[in-house]
C-alpha cells in the first residue's frame, strides 16, 4: 500500500514501534520528534491511543476501517490506506488550509498500530459495505 505520509513521518514510526516494542514507552526525544513533525495534534492523539479509542475494523474479504472514538465521544471512520477522516478538523486544517499533515483522529490510528494498541474487531463483508458506504456505523 503505498503512503500518503513523508518519509520522515514513516521513519518515525517505526522507531515508536521499535523502542515501544522493547521498553513500553515512548522515549522523550521521540515524543519531541511527534510534536516537531505532526504538530499540535500530536498530543491529543496520544490521549485517544492511552484511552484505548481505535478500533480496526476487517472483513473476510481483507477491508479494513478504523473507528476513533474522539475526545468529544463522537464516533468517527477513518481510512487509513487512503488518508482520511470525516472530522471537521481534517476537512479545515488539512484539505481546506493544508496546514497539517493529518488530524488527530488519523495520527491516533497510526500511533496505536505502532504501539500495538489497536483494538480489533470483525464484521461482515455486508457491514463493511454498509460502513464504507457511509450509509450506517457497522
Amino acid at each position: 500500500m503505498p503512503s500518503f505520509l513523508p518519509a520522515v513521518a514513516e521513519q518515525l514510526f517505526r522507531d515508536i514501534h521499535k523502542t515501544h516494542q522493547e521498553t513500553s514507552q515512548i522515549p522523550d526525544d521521540l515524543l519531541i520528534a511527534l510534536k516537531f513533525v505532526f504538530g499540535l495534534c500530536a498530543l491529543p492523539a496520544l490521549d485517544l491511543v492511552d484511552l484505548h479509542s481505535v478500533t480496526c475494523l476487517s472483513s473476510p474479504s481483507g477491508r479494513k476501517a478504523f473507528q476513533v472514538i474522539g475526545g468529544s465521544g463522537r464516533l468517527y471512520t477513518c481510512f487509513a490506506s487512503c488518508h482520511y477522516c470525516p472530522c471537521p478538523a481534517f476537512a479545515y486544517t488539512v484539505l481546506r488550509r493544508n496546514e497539517g499533515l493529518l488530524c488527530k483522529h488519523i495520527l491516533a490510528v497510526y500511533l496505536s498500530q505502532a504501539m500495538g494498541g489497536t483494538r480489533q474487531e470483525s464484521v461482515s463483508d455486508q457491514q463493511m459495505s454498509v460502513l464504507l458506504s457511509g450509509t450506517a456505523a457497522a
